[in-house]
């Protein structure tokens, strides 16, 4: 009964809007109209962690791509309409971390020590390491837009090229530590959209998209120290039915 009433809440204004779109002005864009859309959905990018160099052995494993196992994500998108039907769009993001490395403080205990040689002693405590992050994603569409049966809401199939790159480097300060570390990801990523926009009114418009087929590939590295050779991975992923995605966005 309760997800009957949510339905019916979600279901009725959207019918009221689109009953009184079928009454009102056409609201759907024109060659020369610019976009800004705000969006939510699922997708992967690609993300970065370097190893500590004081380790005995090392593995790299390639960064997961799989969609279905991120969190939601936001996002912006601009587009520009360079004919009536047709329309460019471009998206992405960047942002910078930085987190401060703090010294080791060493304890009382000795290597070795066990059982009541323990009691009142001290542990160490590993340093902090100082950390610096890098991550950016940008992708770029072309899309080509349908008239539908319902006034003011347009569908449309297209495609999408997208990059994504991300950077981690750690440095910590304790006598154990060999250097800084660094670890690398970029991903490339090719796929077929399909979508609807509904022009709620000259400006505004609310729209959701999903990708039929999408593939990705994508490529982590590591220099685990100082002086050593990178230690990569690499992997493809194919999807179908990907990052379904929602949007509310403002034309200009």
């Amino acid at each position: 009964m309760k997800i009957r009433r949510l339905l019916m809440s979600a279901l009725l204004p959207m019918t009221c809007l689109c009953a009184a779109a079928q009454q009102g002005e056409d609201n759907t864009p024109a060659k020369g109209d610019f976009t800004v859309a705000a969006t939510l959905g699922y997708n992967s990018y690609t993300e970065a962690t370097a190893l500590p160099g004081n380790l005995t052995d090392y593995e790299a494993a390639a960064f997961a791509t799989d969609w279905s196992k991120k969190k939601l994500t936001v996002g912006f998108e601009a587009g520009y309409f360079v004919s009536d039907k047709w329309k460019l769009s471009l998206g992405g993001g960047i942002n910078f971390t930085h987190n401060p490395g703090y010294a080791d403080k060493p304890g009382t205990m000795t290597p070795g020590m066990s059982g009541e040689d323990m009691v009142g002693e001290i542990p160490s405590y590993r340093a902090v390491a100082s950390q610096y992050s890098c991550t950016y994603n940008v992708a770029a569409g072309l899309d080509r837009y349908f008239s539908s049966s319902v006034k003011n809401l347009m569908w449309y199939g297209g495609v999408r090229v997208g990059m994504a790159y991300s950077l981690n480097e750690q440095k910590y300060d304790e006598w154990t530590a060999m250097g800084k570390s660094v670890g690398e990801s970029w991903s490339l990523r090719g796929a077929l959209t399909i979508g609807a926009d509904y022009y709620v009114m000259k400006g505004m418009y609310v729209g959701a998209s999903v990708d039929p087929f999408a593939y990705t590939y994508n490529m982590t590295s590591f220099r685990p120290q100082e002086g050593l050779a990178r230690l990569s991975a690499d992997s493809s992923n194919f999807a179908i039915l990907a990052a379904p995605t929602v949007k509310i966005g403002f034309r200009f």
